[in-house]
């Protein structure tokens, strides 16, 4: 099983179209993904279990992979965290201030 930890900076955080970006990517492998805030879990294939996770801009959610994809998986779940779902963003959005 591969983890790694990332911190979301979109202003949205993990809501609407960035959750819906997420799933979307996740369901492109066979592994199993799991997005986990704190306690709480939920499947990267999931919209509805993403969206309860309730994941805001400066939060830091770990992403787990577990199949025979699960690196190229976790790859590219953080990397679409990372460029923000493709979004282009104000410095002042990135920090939260």
């Amino acid at each position: 099983m591969l983890e790694f930890n990332i911190t979301v900076k979109h202003p949205e955080g993990l809501h609407a179209r960035p959750a819906a970006q997420l799933v979307k990517t996740a369901q492109q492998f066979k592994s199993e993904i799991t997005v986990v805030k704190g306690r709480w879990k939920a499947d990267a294939k999931s919209i509805l279990e993403i969206l309860t996770l309730g994941v805001n801009q400066g939060s830091e959610v770990c992403i787990l992979a577990d199949g025979e994809d699960a690196e190229q998986a976790v790859k590219a779940l953080c990397e679409l965290i990372e460029t923000n779902f493709g979004d282009v963003l104000s410095k002042t959005n990135e920090t939260g201030e």
